[in-house]
């Protein structure tokens, strides 16, 4: 468990998972095409110590679904309460995460952001992340809905 003033970052548990997705929730992070339950369990069946939580006075105020694939680190579903936005709890996450990548001999981190949130790329940007010249491409596999 990794802590910081005020803050202890550790894995998520089950039984942390109505309280992840409300936050998720609240940070507009879910959309209709993703079960947020699903989604949860397939992070549990992959990495799930890479799956983090941050908590205060018992409290799950941020959490982000971190994985690596051999080439290279992803992060997702970052969110902070919003009220206990702007207190360095994102800043903490990301820098365990950054962490733990680094122990497992990660290259390089990527993440993505909905072009339009542009205080969320203003965020990764503070800390030192720069935007790639990519076009991500999609396909659904497997239908949520």
């Amino acid at each position: 468990m990794a802590s910081m003033p005020g803050v202890a970052i550790r894995s998520f548990e089950a039984a942390d998972t109505e309280a992840v997705i409300a936050l998720w929730r609240a940070c507009g992070l879910v959309r209709a095409w993703n079960d947020p339950y699903k989604d949860v369990a397939r992070k549990l069946s992959e990495q799930p110590e890479l799956f983090l939580v941050g908590w205060v006075n018992g409290e799950i105020v941020s959490s982000a679904m971190v994985g690596f694939d051999g080439h290279r680190g992803w992060v997702y579903y970052l969110a902070v309460v919003p009220g206990r936005q702007r207190q360095s709890l994102g800043r903490a996450l990301m820098e365990r995460a950054e962490q733990l990548l680094f122990e497992r001999g990660c290259p390089k981190l990527s993440l993505l952001v909905r072009s339009e949130n542009a205080g969320v790329i203003a965020f990764y940007r503070e800390l030192g992340y720069v935007e790639d010249k990519v076009t991500v491409l999609g396909k659904r596999l497997i239908s949520d809905i």
